[in-house]
């Protein structure tokens, strides 16, 4: 069960979060999931901060899985969304962080897998 939480500085209409979901479907493939599981949660209009000044365009995307996934698996999605964060709405890699958080426990319908 992955859980992608996304958390991007642009106010976003519900046609935009769609797609973000659909791309983050079809990118978490890329860890050896599938989106049948797959969670995602979207806080737009978020602030962030990097350096001590404010991001005006900028995103942080925390990815949990349950398991692990290999370093050539996270560098490819961590591409994977830099390049649709940057196609879709013009936010520069460089203003678009990633981080990766295999999980041992996960706890779903009243019991842990």
């Amino acid at each position: 069960m992955p859980f992608i939480d996304v958390k991007i500085t642009r106010k976003l209409n519900p046609e935009n979060k769609e797609k973000i979901k659909e791309g983050l479907g079809s990118m978490i493939t890329l860890l050896g999931k599938s989106e049948t599981y797959l969670m995602v949660g979207i806080d737009d209009g978020y602030d962030l901060w990097l350096g001590g000044k404010k991001l005006e365009d900028g995103a942080y995307i925390s990815v949990s899985l349950f398991g692990n996934s290999s370093s050539e698996s996270y560098d490819r999605m961590t591409g994977a969304i830099c390049a649709f964060l940057e196609e879709e709405y013009g936010l520069k890699g460089s203003s678009v962080y990633v981080t990766y958080h295999p999980v041992k426990d996960w706890g779903w319908n009243g019991s842990n897998f």
